[in-house]
């Protein structure tokens, strides 16, 4: 049984693909076309997915895309005859958004360079809230759990909770258009001048430099009911004006401004982005941070309250939001929590293949490791550095390779980490990263000022090995996937400086070996050398698409100022780099 599943005409176009209930492959079109977020059609991920899995469009089975216009229909209808006047505008915005959805078989057998007769498989579709929520039970460790899903908006809802039994979903609610947190998020960093589609989680580390300042507006803003949230829609233009979408100029998908005028009468002119942070801006964001933790921690005690459960699945890309799913572990009666690493709109396309494979009988599948995407031979890799000029490349077998480059990290370079199979999700987790020294104190300026070129109130995440999480961070729940917000105990602040953000947490990623050996040894041969079992871990790009390829790696290695890059067991430097230790270069900066 082979099932193609799309995400399609939506931000984050991917495709995955499942065989007889198990994950093949995975993978984002961003990766393949180099535009963030890109929002077309997954020609190249749907090529890429089905060439991993040695597999043609005509051996496919079943197609499933998340999206379904038919869902939620009782309730569209009801809201468009009442608000008539208000949706012609925003229901032919939607219709003309939907144009590309018409001839999907044709546009799969042109991806695949097959003619139309090749595909005998048929398109179903999926709602999308399902599939966000089909995307973390059924490959979730749990026969029985809780599950909700939080996002702007998809077929008519922007939330869904029910209960996950074995290949199963039963949904119990819904939180329907026009209300979404979603939304609130977005309009609040459109307002403060993180307009790009993804600040989100900008605005998510800038929110511990401010305080909670306007609660109580932001209390009006979202309020909580007996079946879930609803907000003051005076606020908000998404329901009377649609939402405007384009690109920017990097051809990523962008929204026009989704706040009303109030939020100017409320609060002066918006800012502009690029100019400066105001107080006003940091307590903006910590103030919509805490709303929305508090939102999560409502909507979790309802649903454990009607299901008394203590397992959570959690998907949308709300759920990005790892300090929001860090508090559920602290404030509610849930006890486990799963997020897939895919957690938004890319994740529909996982969904709705598990969501057809398990109607299909098939038998449930854990994802344990993000590592579903392209990966390259030995060979392919030597042919890219035989074409590369001015570099010394060396081949290290494995226990010289895990040294040498931990001895790298441990005398402060920064090295880029290339192996394996490319992470699903937007998180660089071990196979396309940049990797340094989690205790440098000034390391993440000398990574924003040689490579990354991020905002300085943004902090980097630490890698740990499983096993020794309790040791540094207030948590013993594990992270596989860089998505839980833990505190980091007093003790251990020092030892890992360069990534224990101001309000002293760390965004974690747990590294068992059984999941990732080789980055897993990494990280072991970095602890024997320091006596730290961490390391910085941030994605291997630069204002750009996590690497895929080879290529990208050792393009992006030679316009940054990268110590070493490291793809399989070749071991790169520049002839004419710089030697300097953590020590010289601490030395240096008090000179």
């Amino acid at each position: 049984m082979l099932v193609l599943g799309i995400n399609a005409y939506h931000a984050d176009a991917a495709a995955a693909l499942f065989a007889d209930g198990r994950l093949i492959a995975a993978v984002e079109e961003e990766r393949l076309n180099r535009i963030k977020h890109c929002a077309g059609f997954p020609a190249l991920a749907v090529a890429e997915v089905l060439r991993i899995g040695g597999v043609s469009l005509s051996d496919l089975d079943e197609i499933g895309i998340a999206r379904d216009s038919t869902a939620n229909l009782r309730k569209r209808l009801a809201y468009v005859v009442k608000n008539l006047r208000k949706t012609s505008r925003v229901s032919g915005k939607r219709l003309r958004d939907r144009a590309g959805l018409k001839d999907l078989d044709e546009q799969l057998c042109e991806a695949c360079g097959v003619p139309r007769t090749s595909l005998r498989a048929p398109v179903k579709r999926v709602e999308h809230h399902l599939a966000h929520a089909a995307s973390a039970f059924l490959v979730s460790p749990y026969e029985r759990a809780a599950v909700l899903t939080l996002d702007g908006f998809g077929d008519f809802a922007s939330a869904l909770w029910g209960v996950g039994e074995r290949s199963n979903i039963k949904v119990q609610g819904r939180v329907t258009y026009p209300h979404s947190l979603g939304i609130v998020y977005t309009a609040a960093c459109q307002f403060i001048g993180f307009d790009r589609y993804g600040d989100e989680g900008k605005v998510m580390g800038l929110a511990p430099y401010g305080e909670p300042s306007y609660a109580d507006f932001f209390d009006r803003l979202v309020k909580f009911t007996d079946d879930g949230f609803e907000i003051d829609l005076d606020w908000f233009n998404h329901h009377t004006e649609g939402v405007e979408t384009g690109s920017d100029e990097y051809g990523s998908p962008s929204f026009a401004p989704l706040y009303t005028r109030k939020w100017i009468d409320q609060f002066g002119d918006a800012r502009i982005r690029g100019g400066e942070i105001t107080r006003r801006d940091h307590d903006i964001a910590a103030s919509l941070q805490n709303r929305l933790e508090q939102a999560f921690v409502h909507l979790a005690k309802l649903i454990h309250k009607r299901t008394g459960l203590t397992d959570l699945c959690l998907a949308g890309g709300v759920t990005l939001n790892g300090v929001a799913n860090g508090k559920l572990l602290e404030e509610t009666p849930f006890e486990r929590i799963y997020v897939q690493p895919a957690a938004g709109d890319d994740g529909t396309a996982l969904g709705a293949a598990a969501w057809l494979s398990a109607r299909a009988g098939e038998s449930r599948f854990e994802m344990k490791h993000a590592y579903w995407g392209s990966s390259f031979s030995e060979d392919e890799i030597r042919r890219e550095l035989d074409d590369t000029q001015g570099l010394q490349i060396s081949r290290l077998d494995d226990e010289d390779l895990f040294h040498e480059t931990a001895r790298e990290v441990a005398d402060g370079k920064v090295v880029g980490w290339f192996q394996g199979a490319m992470e699903w999700g937007p998180r660089a987790l071990g196979n396309r990263s940049i990797i340094a020294h989690p205790g440098h104190p000034r390391m993440k300026e000398i990574l924003n000022a040689r490579i990354k070129q991020r905002e300085p109130f943004r902090p980097f995440a630490p890698s740990i090995k499983a096993e020794r999480l309790s040791d540094y961070f207030d948590s013993s729940h594990e992270s596989p996937f860089m998505l839980m917000v833990y505190r980091t105990m007093p003790d251990k602040q020092t030892e890992l400086q360069a990534v224990d953000h101001i309000d002293h947490t760390g965004r974690v990623q747990t590294v068992r070996r059984s999941d990732n050996e080789r980055y897993w040894k990494l990280i072991d041969a970095f602890d024997r050398l320091t006596g730290i079992p961490a390391l910085l871990n941030t994605s291997f790009n630069e204002n750009e698409p996590i690497v895929c390829t080879p290529r990208e790696a050792l393009d992006c290695f030679q316009r940054t100022k990268m110590d070493a890059v490291v793809l399989g067991n070749f071991m790169v430097t520049r002839h004419d780099r710089q030697e300097a230790t953590v020590t010289e270069q601490s030395n240096a900066a008090r000179r």
